[in-house]
């Protein structure tokens, strides 16, 4: 259940600087460090107006990808939530620390993205404990949201990650882009009936994949055409 209040911060002069044939970013909401939960398909929406959508990508930082992603964002001015990975993290410090200069915000997605409900409570514990110490070792600070594996959560990681006062974020709609045979003309259908039938959201895409990184230009460019508008999220410090 979400609480407390959202600090919106509109941000239509990034848009205007962009050019009007950019994506851009339409407006930033900063939330509150706190234990909530988001995300309709599994917790209560974001507070989102209809035909917005919040860019997110897991299992990153991957160097075989990520900088592609990066730059197809940074060509429509988008800004968007990286969920990452803290084995990829103690690999890559300086690919994750780029994603944060550059604008966006990160959040953790476990260590190694097993499957946190096959695990007993004690390794669940172990591997929150061992990406929150990646996580600081890149950033210098505690991550503020964490994004289950599979979306597979457990009422261990829930409890501990509301104690520690994480933000949970789970997903509005997906692309499904996990597969190595996916082509970007896939990619954009899917992203264009789950925008149908959800008219805007949190959506899941994974910087580590790809035919999502080779599909990016493409995804960004359906949005800018069917109007949909670009909401960043930032936490408290």
């Amino acid at each position: 259940m979400a609480t407390g209040a959202l600090a919106v911060l509109a941000t239509p002069a990034l848009a205007a600087e962009c050019g009007a044939d950019k994506l851009g970013t339409f407006r930033t909401i900063k939330l509150p460090r706190e234990g909530a939960q988001y995300g309709a398909q599994q917790h209560d929406p974001l507070q989102l107006k209809k035909g917005e959508v919040v860019l997110t990508f897991d299992d990153g930082p991957e160097p075989a990808g990520t900088p592609a992603v990066l730059a197809a964002l940074a060509d429509q001015c988008a800004k968007a939530t990286f969920f990452m990975l803290g084995d990829k993290l103690t690999r890559s410090p300086d690919l994750a620390r780029r994603v944060v200069a550059e604008g966006h915000s990160a959040g953790m997605h476990s260590y190694a993205h097993q499957h946190l409900t096959e695990l007993r409570p004690e390794q669940q514990l172990e591997d929150l404990r061992k990406n929150q110490a990646a996580y600081r070792a890149a950033f210098g600070v505690d991550a503020p949201a964490y994004r289950f594996p599979y979306l597979e959560e457990t009422p261990t990681l829930l409890a501990a990650l509301k104690a520690a006062n994480i933000t949970v974020m789970s997903i509005d709609l997906g692309i499904n882009d996990w597969l190595p045979t996916d082509t970007t003309e896939l990619l954009t259908v899917r992203l264009a009936e789950g925008l149908t039938a959800r008219g805007g959201g949190i959506i899941l895409m994974h910087d580590a994949n790809g035919p999502t990184v080779k599909a990016m230009p493409a995804l960004l460019r359906l949005l800018k055409d069917k109007g949909y508008k670009v909401v960043h999220l930032e936490w408290e410090k």
